[in-house]
């Protein structure tokens, strides 16, 4: 190991990742997390909030198109998209993409991550919050989707894991909290989320985040990404009350992503098709998780990545 300074991320209590630093960016606390933000010389920028880090600039392209377009791709001309997070502007950046989008609304609670992020990571958003189709708001958004009966064709969920029993986010996870996504989409939607790390020995969101979606909507399907910045497998989750999201044969995802112009970097229609075939261990692990998340009783993760359950007390 080269000597220098080197930021430790500690993934589980027994594996942690030493990223060395070439240079610290900005650091401080917003009204609602922690931020850290430093330059390497593999990833580039890394985005550290509460002391995880949540994208690295050389390849937050993989996860941003892994979130977005499996759903934008499984509806046959979405024009109206809802962002819950998301406040680096990349998932609105890839939702833009699509050329049938006429109105994409972000809705971060961190107003002022959203404005650093258009300052410091310019890589990220690429001008997407000033696209005229782009509608950003700063509001919780549990809260504003209560309040606003708007409906749309396709809702990206993109949050930080619930870690800790004093983590809000909790309430983002939840049969009701879904049920009300349901009720903003219109005939036709589909729904997709960020759902976790895939280190099952250590880590039950993605069971459990399958397990309370299924309670929702008829059609969950699980999909699944190598991301190198994290250095590990992540997990997503895609689901419609209309149709099998993931049921689309290669062809019709090659003739969309053609039609719509995307110029994907990542993506493929046969690696689409393929990020759904699901590892044994997986399945099994999704087939037997019991634990559904309720705004009575929200699940969070402990230090150790376990899923447990307790009322949430603000």
């Amino acid at each position: 190991m080269e000597y220098g300074m080197y930021y430790l991320e500690q993934v589980t209590p027994y594996e942690a990742i030493a990223r060395r630093m070439n240079k610290v960016l900005a650091s401080g606390r917003t009204r609602f997390q922690d931020y850290f933000i430093f330059e390497t010389a593999a990833f580039g920028k890394v985005l550290v909030l509460d002391k995880d880090v949540q994208s690295t600039e050389k390849d937050e392209y993989i996860y941003h198109e892994t979130l977005v377009h499996p759903a934008m791709l499984a509806h046959p001309e979405p024009k109206s998209v809802f962002i819950v997070g998301g406040g680096e502007g990349a998932t609105l950046r890839e939702v833009l993409k699509h050329k049938t989008v006429e109105r994409a609304v972000m809705c971060d609670i961190d107003d002022e991550l959203v404005e650093m992020a258009k300052t410091l990571l310019p890589e990220w958003h690429q001008g997407a919050f000033d696209d005229p189709r782009a509608t950003v708001i700063t509001e919780d958004a549990r809260g504003w989707l209560e309040t606003h009966p708007d409906t749309y064709d396709v809702i990206l969920i993109d949050l930080n894991d619930p870690v800790g029993e004093e983590n809000p986010a909790r309430l983002l996870f939840t049969v009701e909290f879904y049920e009300l996504v349901k009720r903003r989409l219109n005939p036709g939607g589909v729904v997709a989320m960020q759902a976790g790390m895939l280190l099952l020995t250590h880590h039950h969101q993605h069971p459990v985040t399958h397990r309370t979606v299924r309670e929702v909507f008829r059609h969950t399907r699980s999909y699944h990404n190598y991301i190198p910045g994290f250095f590990l497998n992540f997990g997503f989750i895609l689901a419609s009350d209309a149709f099998d999201p993931a049921a689309f044969s290669e062809g019709t995802l090659e003739t969309r992503i053609r039609e719509r112009g995307l110029g994907l970097r990542h993506l493929n229609a046969s690696f689409i098709e393929a990020m759904f075939v699901l590892p044994k261990d997986l399945l099994e692990a999704i087939q037997r998780e019991t634990m559904v998340s309720t705004d009575a009783l929200p699940f969070y993760l402990t230090e150790e990545g376990e899923a447990r359950q307790a009322p949430y007390q603000p």
